[in-house]
């Protein structure tokens, strides 16, 4: 037995590993034991994050480069793919919104320490994901010249596009897949896992796009299309990896076959919350469809702009979405644990780390906004072009300190199964504020394209403040999923 003295000492307290040595474990992957419930919530966001984060940053290396080379092919390439990008947000709308459901089910299986209902859950957003996809696919192919020109395009912007739109749209699966498999993981806590897997797509992606753009080595020289030929190929290689990580097991998430068997019960849990979810993310997506439409009645150079500024915005925030992602999954974890407080301390540390990143960026891209769109305007984009996605850069980027925390309220929301109050707020926001605001500073006003980069900053930090406020009215802790 001890004696009194040893009884009097304080418990020897287990000493958390070093910042470097937390950020090289996130990067390998959290031990599959690792609870994200208990300890410190710092810990657990940077071992959730980082990986997440990293993810995001090979998903906006990619975009950067994709426009890069697009760019060097002219206003109508451009222009093409900024307006299939908008036409593929059908595809991003189920997908997103089925991985929110995704995401939400397996993180509260996970936390209530149900491995083989997190893994049930993750078959069947799969199966209603192919069928969502090969049905879409089939449509786009056969009518993409068509929905080309319904979107605005200019006739030589659909002779030179309707290639790359038919890829895109006819291989959609692959980009359902990987939002869907992908999303599972980080329920699950498997975040570095979905990181490999966009590694891989993305990397495949950035080596083979000049090659099939511009004809490299024995490559064929495809244009614009084959931008979407590589895209395709890279996505479909990561969503292979990914369904394979998945069959084989090893970490948080082990499918079997006879999870594959339609489960009606478990799939009309999926609907009812991924069905809000997806109507959630087809509000933000039509808006900026709406936007895009708006644009592009200036003309061909307006909507080049528009894109190119878009694309290096999105090379900020996708990094953002991994913290984000990195918060709902906390969330539904937590809640699923019964830890509503952990799940809210969650939230606000990582609103405020995204705070701090998403300020530093703007700023950046306010200062030095025409040097970085001029990385992307070529002599055949014009100068048109520059001075268009100048403004976008600046204009939009002066709301991201708002929107940081917007995007991780809206996610957490997400995580914890309460799909319904973002939905309401996107509603409020984007259609009825957004969108009217746009078109009458364009047209009304006489602000032109410059007016629709106003509005979509105004509803960026509309957006942060609403949320905060029924983040604050604590209703998401009840929800059950």
């Amino acid at each position: 037995m001890p004696d009194s003295t040893e009884l009097l000492q304080p418990p020897i307290q287990q000493k958390e590993p070093g910042l470097f040595a937390a950020v090289r474990e996130a990067v390998r992957g959290a031990r599959p034991t690792y609870d994200y419930t208990e300890g410190s919530v710092g810990r657990a966001i940077l071992l959730l994050s980082v990986p997440m984060v990293l993810e995001m940053l090979m998903e906006s290396l990619f975009v950067v480069c994709d426009v890069y080379f697009v760019g060097r092919l002219g206003k109508e390439a451009v222009a093409a793919v900024g307006l299939t990008e908008s036409m593929m947000v059908i595809v991003y709308t189920l997908g997103i919104g089925l991985g929110i459901g995704a995401t939400a089910m397996v993180a509260r299986r996970t936390g209530e320490r149900d491995p083989e209902g997190a893994a049930r859950t993750a078959a069947q957003v799969i199966l209603l994901g192919l069928v969502l996809s090969l049905v879409l696919g089939a449509l786009g192919v056969v009518f993409a010249p068509r929905l080309l020109l319904l979107m605005g395009a200019e006739a030589p912007v659909v002779a030179v596009g309707s290639g790359f739109t038919r890829v895109m749209l006819g291989a959609n699966v692959s980009v359902m897949m990987l939002f869907l498999i992908n999303g599972s993981f980080r329920g699950a806590g498997d975040a570095a896992v979905a990181m490999r897997v966009l590694w891989l797509a993305n990397a495949i992606n950035i080596l083979l796009g000049p090659c099939l753009i511009f004809g490299l080595g024995p490559f064929p020289e495809l244009g614009v299309t084959g931008a979407a030929v590589a895209t395709s190929i890279g996505r479909g290689t990561g969503a292979l990896y990914a369904f394979s990580k998945l069959w084989r097991g090893g970490g948080r998430l082990h499918v079997l076959g006879r999870y594959f068997r339609p489960d009606t019960a478990l799939v009309r849990r999926i609907l009812n919350l991924s069905g809000t979810a997806t109507f959630q993310v087809f509000v933000g997506m039509a808006s900026w469809i709406a936007l895009t439409r708006i644009v592009s009645g200036f003309g061909s150079a307006a909507v080049a702009g528009n894109i190119i500024g878009m694309r290096i915005i999105m090379f900020a925030l996708l990094p953002s979405w991994g913290l984000s992602n990195a918060a709902a999954t906390m969330v539904g974890q937590s809640l699923g644990a019964g830890k509503p407080e952990r799940a809210e301390r969650a939230v606000w540390r990582a609103g405020f780390y995204n705070l701090l990143f998403l300020s530093c960026v703007g700023l950046m891209f306010f200062v030095f906004a025409e040097q970085i769109v001029g990385v992307f305007t070529h002599t055949a984009a014009g100068p048109e072009v520059q001075a268009y996605g100048v403004d976008c850069l600046r204009i939009i980027a002066s709301g991201f300190p708002f929107y940081a925390y917007g995007m991780v309220l809206t996610q957490s929301f997400n995580g914890a199964g309460d799909t319904r109050t973002p939905t309401l707020i996107n509603i409020f926001v984007f259609w009825l504020w957004e969108i009217p605001l746009a078109w009458l500073l364009a047209f009304r006003v006489g602000m032109g394209p410059r007016g629709v980069f106003v509005a979509a900053a105004v509803a960026f930090s509309t957006l942060a403040v609403v949320s905060a406020y029924f983040f604050r009215r604590g209703r998401w802790k009840t929800k059950r999923v």
